[in-house]
């Protein structure tokens, strides 16, 4: 049988501020973690032995998981941000990665938003202009300009 709703309704009201002060230790959005361990918690087919011993684990639990997944996304974010693994070294094909991580860094933020959008992404300067918020013939001014700036960097002659 569920959990009642009288039941959750008062643990609610007497546990929900000390279980989010308890989950503030490790998680940044405690009162999530705190809204998942009563969603939980009315999910239970019977009523734990001692409720609120329960959703204290759990909430120490789901709080933990919250910062190891939050340590995580910090770290690829931050991976892409700077660019690490934008390209695979390869020495054939005469594509220095290191340079070009570099050269695609030293852009303006939406010049590399836009090159990156339309030659890896495969977007129209349509499709670009929608996700950035101008229009396409920006969009598009902009990502010769980026283009012009990375030959520039890269020692690459522009075409006549």
């Amino acid at each position: 049988m569920p959990v009642a709703a009288e039941l959750l309704a008062r643990l609610l009201e007497e546990h929900s501020s000390a279980l989010e002060l308890y989950a503030r230790q490790w998680s940044s959005s405690p009162a999530d973690v705190v809204q998942e361990a009563f969603v939980r918690l009315a999910r239970q087919s019977g009523t734990p032995a001692s409720p609120a011993a329960w959703l204290f684990t759990v909430v120490r639990n789901l709080a933990i998981s919250d910062r190891r997944a939050s340590v995580r996304r910090a770290r690829h974010e931050s991976a892409a941000a700077n660019g690490d693994g934008w390209f695979e070294p390869d020495p054939a094909g005469g594509l220095d990665a290191s340079a070009a991580t570099q050269a695609l860094r030293q852009l303006p933020e939406e010049t590399r938003e836009i090159v990156i959008a339309h030659l890896w992404g495969g977007l129209s300067f349509g499709e670009i202009a929608g996700l950035i918020g101008r229009s396409s013939s920006t969009a598009h001014r902009r990502y010769l300009e980026g283009i012009e700036e990375l030959r520039k960097h890269l020692g690459v002659p522009c075409p006549k």
